[in-house]
């Protein structure tokens, strides 16, 4: 079995986040905000079922998925679009591909010792 994601993680270090929001498309306030704030994020796996609870003082996302099922997303409060995602695992990777309106966006999980990257 894959690596297990489940636990409570919060933001210690985010490297390029600007640059990354900025391809996202997201406008300068909400990156702005988006920048400042120190999220946590809470993952139950069961297997290969997943929920994701993100929460910040900006808005709360939740996220719920199985490994290999195509499921819609709502990126409100983000980007504001909706998608078709799907996750698969890379090795100990959790690599999400998004499909819709805009063009190569997607996600990757990776845990390295007790740190969970994006």
């Amino acid at each position: 079995m894959p690596v297990d994601f489940s636990g409570t993680w919060n933001l210690i270090s985010n490297d390029n986040f600007e640059g990354y929001m900025v391809a996202l498309g997201i406008d300068f306030a909400t990156r702005k905000i988006a920048k400042m704030l120190k999220p946590q994020k809470v993952i139950k796996q069961d297997g290969d079922s997943f929920s994701i609870h993100t929460t910040s003082t900006f808005r709360d996302y939740f996220l719920q998925f199985k490994i290999g099922e195509e499921f819609e997303e709502d990126n409100k409060g983000l980007d504001n679009r909706k998608c078709k995602s799907l996750v698969t695992w890379e090795n100990d990777k959790l690599v999400c591909v998004q499909t819709g309106e805009k063009k190569n966006r997607g996600w990757t999980h990776w845990l390295e010792g007790d740190d969970l990257h994006l």
